[in-house]
């Protein structure tokens, strides 16, 4: 079983704790979280140890390996903090200096690739998870990838002295509700969508 590990963390913590600590909620009847995950509505199944969509009116769909580890990963070690409300790189978190290089480097390459030509493009295909404008680069947005884990990402668009480029940063938090390995997964999957969206829209 995938997550094997993850599932035996999350089924020793008390339930209505780790939803306090996660801002989701638990149905201790059910043995079941409700957590949002990129403005997706997820069940959290702990008997039967499977993660499915919530989306109403379609079918529901078993989250994928990345989705149940960024879930699996928030819940067990997720805490009870304010927001820093203040804007880092990757590189400047505890760890991260050397942890986000070579294989593990953020994917600022994609987002370039596919908004530098065009950075507006990014508010639009945003607007699916509930993002936020903000006021940085040439087109920049803020979403929350889950309850307490909101992500930036700046574009500067290419023109005829520059090449295109991206910025992807945290809340000062960020290390505190996910490991960094769970957080890389949940920065990929949060570029996936926006590429993703970006294709449909096209």
């Amino acid at each position: 079983m995938a997550h094997e590990g993850l599932w035996e963390q999350l089924e020793k913590l008390d339930g209505s704790e780790t939803a306090q600590r996660s801002k989701c909620r638990h149905l201790d009847n059910q043995s079941q979280y409700i957590i949002t995950l990129l403005n997706t509505e997820y069940v959290v199944n702990l008997l039967g140890r499977n993660i499915f969509s919530n989306r109403s009116g379609s079918q529901q769909k078993e989250a994928k390996f990345l989705e149940q580890l960024c879930i699996l990963a928030y819940l067990i070690n997720a805490r009870d903090l304010p927001l820093a409300n203040k804007l880092v790189t990757g590189k400047t978190l505890p760890g991260g200096q050397f942890f986000f290089r070579g294989q593990h480097g953020l994917p600022t390459k994609q987002l370039e690739k596919v908004f530098g030509s065009n950075p507006e493009v990014l508010h639009k295909v945003s607007a699916q998870l509930d993002a936020e404008r903000c006021e940085f680069g040439d087109a920049s947005i803020r979403l929350y990838i889950l309850p307490r884990l909101p992500l930036t990402i700046v574009i500067w668009g290419r023109d005829e002295e520059f090449e295109a480029r991206a910025s992807i940063l945290f809340d000062q938090t960020a290390a505190s509700q996910l490991p960094l390995d769970a957080l890389l997964a949940a920065v990929n999957l949060t570029v996936g969508a926006l590429i993703k969206n970006t294709s449909e829209n096209s």
